[in-house]
């Protein structure tokens, strides 16, 4: 009886992971020359990947931040309970399988028996536990915002049963479980210390296919093959060296000189080049490890007394010609974004909201209604503005990753011709997430905020009140309005998604009017690899876990 309930529940909430029953198993084909890998030779044994990434990390915890330069470099490490494979549908990892009960508000997971952390020290079900209540919840921005307001309790039965239960039946848990968003970190290394500040960050100890080898900041990573991996056949490679590569075109230089094997971004402008040669392999995806859909964002901070003025804000996303972001710094690689969740959650994604379009008149028109006066063609003046001293120029910085800088370049043409001053403050991503979210420090920023398969992993955080704080790549606009945080709430309860798709086109029919956000560019990426290698799986954090190269 307990099985027929669970099914039809699963219908009801659409949980993709328990359309066949409770009991799930790894899927033929799941392997690692199977289908979904890159793999077209029968892999070989040993050697080294040497991969180009764009940033340091700063440090090596994925479960203490949801930084894509920290989790590129560390996610080979660890596991999470599940996994999710090309097509974004949850797989047995730490985890073999799981029930559903309660109407969705009871899921209980059954834990493999048979891994060790990279220390020795065996790993249990009090390790899950621990994760989510010490670290993933506190900090982990995307797994805080969606959980921490509706997870009740989590039980250990025993040391390989982990139960999770919610105040109310919560639909995307499977969803948010992979390494990228709910990576488990080990107890006996954390306990009693502050998460963010234990030595291990930098001299990690996970379940992962690799462990830790060495670590020079700002130039790369060593990872040596975990021969202890539960997954007995694998990893393939003897060790990752991830090497640090600023400059995307010097990165790009590496892998066709064959310094490194993988790049996970190829340049728009050498597209064209990189797919015509022999030596190298491409793929696009739009899903980027934990099947997450990104949108480059604009953030307005709020709290500041020249953008709390929602004509301001209106007039900077009028005045900024979203489609040469796409063409001029993307190259066509992804689309204009027509809403604020991704067209990669089709179900959430609102077509036809009204986001404010190009329009430099319009722009201007607003500027001199508040009282923001251009002479001369030259910067904009305060003339009247309640706050402000009449004669200030408005002037505004914008912050972004070295990565992002042809965003802010762009960003300052465009609002210079409408007579505002725009200061760049490039910043290292350890730096960047301190100075937005801890100091408060900046008047705008470009993040590329990934929504994730549901929009209660990636997007509430950036619109939930609750969500303002110091944790990183969260509510960055310090954005408040207490009928979106209502809809988010009523949203993760519904558990019919034509439900939730309604309450999340209300949601961004609001955000678009209030613009606290200006959304730029939906992206997709263009991973590369030298041919010779294969066995890759570009869509996740363990891309190169069967990952191999011939001589």
């Amino acid at each position: 009886m307990r099985k027929l309930v669970t099914i039809a529940v699963c219908a009801a909430l659409g949980l993709v992971a328990c359309d066949q029953g409770q009991q799930r198993r790894p899927p033929p084909g799941a392997g690692p020359t199977g289908p979904g890998t890159t793999a077209t030779a029968e892999p070989v044994r040993g050697g080294t990947l040497v991969v180009g990434i764009s940033s340091d990390p700063g440090h090596l915890n994925p479960a203490i931040t949801t930084s894509g330069a920290t989790h590129t470099a560390s996610e080979l490490l660890y596991n999470g309970l599940l996994a999710l494979d090309e097509e974004g549908e949850p797989r047995p990892e730490l985890a073999t399988d799981w029930d559903v009960e309660d109407n969705g508000a009871l899921y209980r997971f059954h834990l493999r028996d048979d891994v060790t952390w990279h220390d020795g020290e065996p790993f249990t079900s009090a390790d899950v536990k621990f994760s989510f209540e010490e670290v993933l919840l506190n900090f982990h921005a995307r797994t805080r915002a969606s959980l921490s307001g509706v997870l009740d309790t989590i039980e250990t039965p025993d040391d390989h049963t982990v139960e999770f239960r919610f105040t109310q039946p919560y639909a995307p848990l499977l969803l948010q479980l992979d390494v990228t968003e709910a990576p488990i970190v080990a107890e006996h290394i954390y306990a009693g210390t502050d998460p963010q500040e234990n030595p291990a960050n930098t001299d990690p100890v996970g379940t992962g296919p690799f462990r830790f080898g060495s670590y020079t900041e700002g130039s790369e990573i060593r990872l040596e093959r975990n021969d202890d991996y539960f997954e007995r056949d694998l990893p393939f490679l003897d060790a990752v060296v991830m090497r640090v590569i600023p400059e995307r075109a010097t990165e790009l230089l590496a892998l066709e000189r064959g310094e490194v094997d993988w790049i996970w971004n190829v340049p728009g402008p050498d597209l064209e080049r990189v797919r015509n040669s022999p030596d190298i392999d491409t793929a696009q995806t739009a899903s980027n490890p934990g099947g997450s859909n990104c949108i480059m964002t604009m953030s307005f901070n709020l709290d500041r007394p020249v953008l709390g003025d929602v004509r301001v804000r209106r007039a900077i996303a009028h005045a900024l010609d979203r489609q040469r972001f796409l063409d001029q710094i993307e190259f066509g690689q992804g689309h204009v974004a027509e809403a604020p969740i991704s067209r990669g959650i089709p179900w959430a994604h609102a077509d036809g909201v009204d986001i404010p379009e190009f329009d430099r008149d319009e722009a201007a028109r607003l500027l001199d209604e508040v009282g923001w006066r251009q002479q001369d063609g030259g910067p904009r003046v305060a003339q009247g503005i309640n706050g402000i001293e009449d004669g200030t120029p408005l002037r505004i910085d914008f912050l972004a990753f070295p990565t992002f800088a042809r965003y802010g370049e762009l960003v300052r043409e465009q609002l210079g011709a409408v007579g505002i001053d725009v200061q760049l403050r490039p910043l290292e991503p350890p730096v960047f997430a301190d100075t937005v979210f801890a100091q408060d420090d900046f008047d705008t920023n470009v993040i590329s905020y990934c929504n994730g398969p549901d929009p209660e992993i990636g997007v509430r955080r950036m619109y939930d009140s609750s969500q303002i704080g110091d944790v990183p790549f969260t509510n960055a606009a310090q954005y408040r309005n207490a009928e979106v945080d209502r809809l988010f709430e009523e949203a993760v309860r519904a558990i019919d998604r034509d439900e939730r798709s309604d309450l999340y086109r209300q949601i961004q029919e609001i955000v678009v009017q209030d613009v606290p956000y200006m959304w730029l560019v939906d992206s997709r990426s263009t991973r590369a690899w030298r041919a010779d290698c294969g066995g890759f799986r570009p869509w996740t954090g363990h891309f190169a876990k069967a990952a191999f190269c011939r001589e």
